[in-house]
C-alpha cells in the first residue's frame, strides 16, 4: 500500500486531496499546524485507520516516522487576509517549509509534489497565462509575501531536482472553490456566498470588472491526482479557462441563493490582479485533463453545503 505525506492537510484543498488518496488505496500522514486549517475538514478521513494527523509546523521541522512514497506540499496560508495577517509565517512555510518537505522526500527516495499558485504570475501582462510566462509580481508589495514565497518554492524544488536528482512535480493552481472553504476566507466565492445567505450587501472590490477563472474543487483534485501519478514534471496550470467578472460572479451567486442582496462597491486591494485565466493546453495534452463542472453547478453545490454548515 503506497504512503503519502500531505502538508496543509487540514486546509480546503489538503483535506480533499487526503480524501482522494484514501479512496485510491493510499495511507496518508496528514500534517498541519492548524494556523489556517480546520481539523473538522479531516473528520471523515481520520475515521479511516490508514490516516493519521500530526500537529506540526513544517517551517520548523517535518518528522514522519513512516515509509513515504510521495510528499504533497500544500501547507501555506492561501487567502489574502490570512497571508497579510501572517506575512512572516507565509514566507517561512514557502522557504523553510518547502526545504523541510523536500529533504523528507529526498531522505525517503520519494516523489515530491509542490502545490504552487497562479499568484506567481502576479498582475499578468499576458492573457491567458501559459506556464512559460514569467509573471509580473511586485516584490515589495503586501501580496508579495505569498507570491514570492511560491516563486521561491518552485525555484528550490527545481534546484533539488537538478542538483540531487529528486523526482518532482509542480502544479500552479488557479482560483478554486467548493465545500470546506472557510466562511470568512476573504476570497470572492465564500464572501459572496456568506453575504447572500445572510441577506447582506455583496461587497465587490472596485467596479467589479476584474476577472477571475473559477475551478470546482473536484476537478482540481482530479488534475492534481493525474499530475502526481504522471511522468510530467511541470509546472502545469490547473484551473478553469472560463472567465467571469467579479461583478457577474456576485450577481450569479445572489441569483442561485435566491437572495435579494444588493451589490455595494469598496476599494480594490493593493496589487489586486486585473485578469486571471489559465492556459491549460499543457494539462490537456499531458494529463488529458480539463474541468468538467460548470460554474453554476459548482456554485449550487457550494451553496447547498454552506446552508448546512455555516449556521
Amino acid at each position: 500500500m503506497p504512503n503519502a505525506v500531505v502538508t496543509g492537510a487540514a486546509g480546503f484543498l489538503g483535506s480533499h486531496l487526503t480524501d482522494r488518496l484514501l479512496a485510491e488505496g493510499w495511507r496518508v500522514v496528514a500534517v498541519d499546524n492548524l494556523l489556517t486549517g480546520n481539523p473538522s475538514n479531516l473528520a471523515s478521513a481520520l475515521e479511516d485507520p490508514r490516516c493519521s494527523l500530526i500537529d506540526q509546523d513544517v517551517s520548523v521541522a517535518l518528522d514522519v516516522d513512516a515509509d513515504v512514497d510521495l510528499v504533497f506540499h500544500l501547507a501555506s496560508p492561501a487567502s489574502p487576509p490570512d497571508y497579510l495577517e501572517h506575512p512572516i509565517a507565509t514566507l517561512d512555510v514557502g522557504s523553510s517549509g518547502t526545504r523541510n518537505a523536500l529533504e523528507l522526500a529526498a531522505a525517503r527516495d520519494a516523489r515530491f509534489f509542490l502545490a504552487s499558485t497562479s499568484e506567481v504570475y502576479g498582475d499578468p501582462l499576458v492573457h491567458p497565462q501559459p506556464e512559460s510566462y514569467w509573471g509580473n509580481v511586485n516584490p515589495i508589495g503586501p501580496r508579495s509575501v505569498y507570491d514570492e514565497a511560491k516563486r521561491f518554492s518552485e525555484a528550490i524544488t527545481m534546484a533539488f531536482a537538478r542538483a540531487r536528482g529528486l523526482d518532482v512535480r509542480i502544479v500552479r493552481i488557479f482560483n478554486t472553490y467548493g465545500p470546506r472553504m472557510r466562511r470568512r476566507d476573504g476570497r470572492a466565492v465564500p464572501n459572496f456566498v456568506d453575504q447572500a445567505l445572510r441577506g447582506e450587501p455583496l461587497t465587490v472590490h472596485g467596479d467589479g470588472s476584474q476577472t477571475r477563472s473559477l475551478c470546482y474543487v473536484d476537478d482540481l483534485i482530479e488534475g492534481i491526482w493525474r499530475l502526481a501519478t504522471s511522468s510530467t514534471v511541470g509546472p502545469v496550470n490547473l484551473g478553469n479557462p472560463q472567465e467571469i467578472s467579479v461583478l457577474d460572479l456576485a450577481r450569479t451567486i445572489a441569483e442561485l441563493a435566491g437572495s435579494a442582496s444588493e451589490v455595494t462597491f469598496i476599494d480594490r486591494p493593493v496589487d489586486d490582479p486585473e485578469v486571471r485565466r489559465p492556459d491549460i493546453s499543457l494539462a490537456r495534452e499531458a494529463l488529458g485533463w480539463e474541468p468538467r463542472v460548470a460554474l453554476r453547478e459548482g456554485l449550487t453545490e457550494t451553496l447547498d453545503w454552506a446552508r448546512l454548515t455555516w449556521r
